[in-house]
């Protein structure tokens, strides 16, 4: 993955998205990840993770909250599974947001009120910008780069198998 850039078609999600009832088994006992992943966000808005699937991936922009209550790191993999390339919200559950960026999930906090539904968008993770195909332009705080390294190499395990010594400058 090229983690300086990340473009994709933007599926727009509302407010307070609890991935737990969204994107867990939990919910839908005996189903794998699979089997969720093709069916994610069904109650929200039907036909959603189908719809990333089929244009094999995007980007998610919410509303506030997104992964409320959520402390498991099966959404995120379940959001892997659909191809999300990044999800763009104003905030995030605090233990969503941490579960992201140990599995190699970019996520960009800011104002997503101007970012419209099926446009295309391009972040620059290191640059800290979002830009729409409707002309929108939007900078951001960058993460850090010690968050950008573990994304880079797609979670924390990975970072920690090739970095044991957790030197980030290389």
């Amino acid at each position: 993955m090229n983690s300086n850039l990340i473009t994709g078609k933007v599926f727009k999600l509302g407010s307070d998205v609890n991935t737990d009832i969204h994107c867990s088994s939990k919910y839908l006992p005996g189903k794998d990840s699979a089997f969720v992943s093709t069916v994610a966000f069904e109650k929200l808005q039907a036909g959603f993770a189908k719809n990333i699937i089929d244009q094999q991936g995007g980007i998610i922009v919410a509303g506030e909250d997104f992964g409320i209550n959520s402390s498991r790191e099966q959404a995120v993999h379940i959001l892997h599974l659909m191809q999300v390339k990044c999800i763009v919200a104003p905030s995030f559950g605090r233990q969503f947001f941490r579960n992201a960026i140990n599995n190699g999930l970019p996520i960009i906090e800011c104002d997503t009120s101007n970012i419209l539904a099926n446009e295309e968008l391009s972040i620059d993770l290191h640059l800290g910008t979002v830009s729409s195909s409707s002309g929108l332009k939007l900078s951001v705080t960058p993460l850090p780069q010690e968050i950008l390294k573990i994304i880079e190499v797609g979670g924390l395990l990975n970072f920690i198998t090739q970095h044991p010594d957790w030197n980030f400058a290389t």
